[in-house]
C-alpha cells in the first residue's frame, strides 16, 4: 500500500474494513489476544508514516455517515470514517455547516482532527476545535467517551491524538447554520500583500495567499460570508482556472521542470503569468476545498503569528537562492490559538507556511533547509506533513506533552497502536 503522495509504502499483513463500532472493538480485542499491532488509515493524505504498519491496517471507508443531529445545539454526531466531502453534503441537507475547513476535503473527519488539520482565518481555530465530543475504542478494547463536559483532560488529549489513544468511532461537531461564502482569488504583487497583511487578516473571515517562487507574484484567496446573494451557477472560466489550469496544465509544467531542472524559474514565471482572478458565491462546503490532482510532497510548519514576517523573509531567501529543484507555490495561512494538548497552535495565535515539491523530485535537501528556519522560530510541524521532529523537540515545544503521554500509556498499555514511526517520534 502507499499514501496519496506515494512517498510512503508499506505491506500490512491484513486490511480490515469494519462497518460498525462493535466490529472495530472486536478487531482491537483480537489484536490484543494475538499480540498484534493496529494502525488506522483515513484517506492516506498524510505525508509521514503515521498510518504504515506491517501488521493490521484498519480503514474506516465502510464506516461513514451521520449518527444524529441536534438541531437545538447545531451539533452533528458522525461516524469517524466520514470523508469531509461527504460530511459537507450531509450537514448541508440538515441546514448546517462546519465553521471552517481546509483546502482539501478528501480526508476522513477522524484523520483530519487527529493530525491537526486546519483552514485559515485569524478568528478561527483548527478543525479539531470544532469537535465537542469523541468516542474511541482504546488499546484495552474499551469504548471510551470524552467531551467538553466529560473527561475533559482526556478530551484535550484526544482532539489531536495521532491515532495513539485508540480508534475513533464517533465525532460530535459543533456546527453553525449553513452559510454562503463569497470567494475572491486575485493575482497581486507579493510586496503589496506583505505590506497589508494585518488589514487583510483582520478585515476578512478567511485569508490566505500563495507565493510563486522567484517572482513578486502572489495569488490571494479571500472569502467572507454573504447573506442574500444567490449561489453562482457553474462558470466555465472559473472551471477552466480552478480545474484545468491548476491540475492538467500545471502537471505538464511539473513534468517539464522535472526533466529540465534548469527551467524551474521559467515554469514559475509561466505559473505567475497564467494566474487569473476568480470570483464566485457558493455554499461554504463547496468553496473551501480545491481539487488537487498533481501529487506533491509537503512540509508545513506552524510558527507564532508575530514571527511570520521574519520567517517568510528567510523562506524567500532559501527559495530565491535557486539552490533547490523547486517551483511549487508557497502557501501561507493563519489560525487562532487553542488549548488542545498536541495541537501545533497550542497556546499561541499562529501562522502556517506550507512548502511543496512535485512528488517525482527529491524534496529532502529543500525541506531540511526550510525546517532549520522553522525550528529557529519555535516552529511546530503539522503532524500529517513531512518533518524530522524528535521526542526531545516535542517535549520542548509542547507543555502538555507529558499529560498526553500519560493518557496514551493509560489507554494503550500494550502499545498496540504504536508503529515504528510513532515509537521514534514520541520516544516510546
Amino acid at each position: 500500500m502507499k499514501n496519496w503522495a506515494e512517498n510512503v509504502q508499506w505491506n500490512p499483513s491484513a486490511v480490515a474494513f469494519p462497518h460498525s463500532e462493535n466490529e472495530i472493538q472486536q478487531l482491537v480485542l483480537k489484536a490484543i489476544r494475538f499480540n498484534q499491532k493496529i494502525r488506522v488509515i483515513g484517506s492516506g493524505h498524510s505525508f509521514t508514516s503515521l498510518c504504515s504498519t506491517d501488521e493490521i491496517l484498519v480503514t474506516l471507508d465502510n464506516f461513514q455517515g451521520l449518527f444524529s443531529i441536534d438541531k437545538e445545539k447545531n451539533q452533528a454526531t458522525v461516524k469517524a470514517g466520514t470523508k469531509l466531502s461527504l460530511l459537507g453534503e450531509l450537514l448541508f441537507k440538515e441546514g448546517l455547516a462546519m465553521e471552517n475547513m481546509g483546502d482539501i476535503n478528501v480526508q476522513s473527519i477522524a484523520g483530519a482532527i487527529s493530525t491537526g488539520t486546519h483552514g485559515t482565518g485569524i478568528g478561527l481555530k483548527s478543525i479539531s476545535n470544532q469537535v465537542v465530543g469523541l468516542k474511541f475504542v482504546n488499546g484495552k478494547g474499551e469504548i471510551i467517551e470524552c467531551s467538553i463536559e466529560k473527561n475533559i483532560e482526556l478530551f484535550k488529549a484526544a482532539q489531536v491524538s495521532l491515532g495513539c489513544l485508540g480508534i475513533i468511532t464517533e465525532v460530535t461537531l459543533q456546527c453553525i447554520p449553513a452559510y454562503k461564502l463569497k470567494l475572491q482569488n486575485k493575482k497581486e504583487k507579493l510586496s503589496d500583500v506583505l505590506a497589508t497583511l494585518d488589514e487583510r487578516n483582520s478585515q476578512n473571515r478567511n485569508f490566505e495567499f500563495y507565493w510563486i517562487p522567484y517572482t513578486n507574484t502572489a495569488w490571494t484567496k479571500t472569502s467572507n460570508i454573504v447573506e442574500d446573494s444567490e449561489p453562482d451557477k457553474v462558470i466555465f472560466f472559473n472551471y477552466w482556472t480552478e480545474y484545468v489550469l491548476e491540475n492538467y496544465v500545471f502537471k505538464l509544467m511539473c513534468e517539464y521542470a522535472t526533466v529540465f531542472p534548469s527551467q524551474n524559474k521559467t515554469v514559475a514565471n509561466i505559473t505567475a503569468a497564467s494566474i487569473s482572478n476568480v470570483k464566485k458565491v457558493y455554499h461554504s462546503h463547496k468553496v473551501y476545498a480545491t481539487q488537487r490532482m498533481v501529487k506533491f510532497h509537503e512540509m508545513e510548519y506552524n510558527i507564532p503569528a508575530e514571527t511570520y514576517q521574519d520567517v517568510f523573509k528567510d523562506v524567500q531567501k532559501i527559495v530565491n537562492s535557486k539552490k533547490f529543484n523547486i517551483h511549487f507555490p508557497v502557501e501561507n495561512r493563519w489560525v487562532k490559538g487553542d488549548d488542545v494538548f498536541m495541537s501545533p497552535a497550542y497556546g499561541r495565535d499562529s501562522a502556517y507556511i506550507a512548502c511543496h515539491v512535485y512528488n517525482k523530485k527529491d524534496s529532502s535537501v529543500y525541506f531540511a533547509a526550510l525546517e532549520e528556519v522553522f525550528k529557529a522560530y519555535n516552529g511546530r510541524p503539522h503532524w500529517g506533513k513531512m518533518n524530522t521532529f524528535t521526542s526531545e523537540d516535542i517535549a520542548r515545544m509542547y507543555p502538555k506533552f507529558p499529560n498526553f503521554m500519560a493518557f496514551r500509556k493509560e489507554h494503550d498499555p500494550e502499545n498496540i497502536f504504536v508503529n515504528p514511526y510513532l515509537q521514534k517520534l514520541l520516544g516510546i
